[in-house]
């Protein structure tokens, strides 16, 4: 199946550009100026990923960003930004991107940037969920692996892809202590030669952000000295 991409960038050059390029690597393509003009092509379209601009009219890439995982929406994005405000990489990641890009960039590193989190969001994410309780329930949260969605008292929390397959892979091993070397194989590891134990401390952080009233005190996701985390065995899972 070929996989659909939607650039939302207000720069018509650089869109189109990148358009072709990702096109003559076999993918298809939708290009957007701004959000207004995404969201009708989100309408009409299923996307598997979104490649964003930072700095656009009207609704801002980071907060498109923060909106679409608030609305529980995981479609995996990829944010783009001007050299001088790499700031805006880190608030991205915490708003629920799944990775970045300073322009002026290589479009061959943003065909393997694409190539990798859709290896990560599709196969990853399904293995997570393979035999796996469809519905796990702790505390106020319910983590959904059929709408892959957490919510918290009916209310959508947002997560990136990556968070959400971590989030899974704890949950549903409750008290088993899993290395970051474990957890990164599987969240960025399939056909990458080094896995990146450092994005999992980060995803971690990101995650207790979400989930606890007190991050440096956490109650779900335990670290395990001189090992990684585990799933606190102390919060009831329930299988739907």
């Amino acid at each position: 199946m070929t996989q659909r991409i939607l650039i939302v960038d207000d720069d018509a050059r650089l869109r189109n550009l990148v358009s072709c390029y990702l096109e003559k690597q076999g993918f298809e393509t939708l290009v957007a100026a701004d959000g207004v003009e995404m969201e009708k092509l989100r309408a009409r379209f299923d996307c598997h990923l979104l490649v964003m601009d930072v700095n656009m009219p009207g609704e801002n890439g980071l907060a498109i960003c923060q909106r679409l995982r608030a609305e529980g929406d995981i479609t995996p994005i990829i944010i783009l930004t001007a050299r001088d405000e790499t700031v805006d990489c880190i608030i991205g990641l915490e708003f629920g991107a799944d990775d970045y890009l300073v322009k002026p960039f290589n479009p061959r590193e943003l065909v393997a940037r694409i190539k990798s989190v859709l290896r990560r969001t599709t196969d990853l994410i399904a293995d997570a969920n393979e035999a796996k309780p469809l519905q796990l329930k702790f505390g106020p949260f319910l983590l959904d692996g059929q709408t892959k969605q957490l919510s918290c008292n009916g209310q959508p929390v947002a997560l990136s892809s990556d968070e959400f397959t971590l989030l899974m892979l704890l949950a549903s091993s409750p008290g088993k202590p899993l290395s970051r070397n474990q957890l990164a194989s599987q969240i960025n590891g399939k056909g990458d030669q080094t896995p990146d134990q450092r994005n999992i401390d980060m995803l971690i952080s990101r995650l207790r952000k979400r989930l606890e009233d007190n991050p440096t005190q956490p109650i779900y996701i335990n670290t395990v000295r001189s090992l990684g985390y585990a799933f606190t065995t102390s919060i009831q899972l329930i299988d739907s």
